[in-house]
């Protein structure tokens, strides 16, 4: 682990433990850590969509829209091989939110999300996205078949 010193004037220092103790960091360099990861994260989402990804799509719908449940469905079917899982939630008795996990190459899963998203009738869309490196191939299995394994970018 590498370390290094940073100068913070007063007021910035007690705006930033206040943030520290609002979100339960037990001290400064684990949230120095998630705000140089966050914004290494926000660059890479600038970029051209490239490599693999895991993201959340989650957006909210009419359901009375008229057969807007049947092409939301129907677009995860078609994309199966992007969609992990997804979670429906009822709102209201007119609303529903709608959490979809998405793994795949990042510009098919954000071709794949902003379809849905442009549907009529979805509101609210967001994606968050999350770049993933791969790991070397490797096998642990009993045909001895190679496979990659991919994780959060560093």
């Amino acid at each position: 682990m590498e370390r290094f010193t940073i100068s913070l004037d007063a007021p910035l220092a007690r705006q930033f433990d206040a943030l520290i103790a609002a979100r339960g960091y037990v001290n400064r360099s684990e949230a120095v850590r998630d705000l140089i990861r966050g914004a290494l994260e926000g660059d890479r989402q600038r970029d051209p969509p490239a490599g693999h990804c895991v993201a959340n799509l989650s957006y909210i719908y009419n359901h009375h829209e008229r057969e807007l449940a049947e092409r939301l469905t129907g677009l995860q079917h078609d994309h199966h091989d992007l969609t992990v899982a997804a979670m429906h939630t009822h709102l209201d008795h007119d609303n529903c939110l709608e959490t979809v996990i998405l793994k795949g190459s990042t510009a098919a899963v954000r071709r794949f999300a902003e379809a849905l998203m442009a549907e009529r009738g979805v509101r609210h869309g967001h994606l968050n996205v999350i770049a993933l490196e791969a790991e070397q191939p490797h096998t642990h299995d009993a045909q001895g078949q190679a496979h990659v394994h991919y994780r959060p970018a560093r």
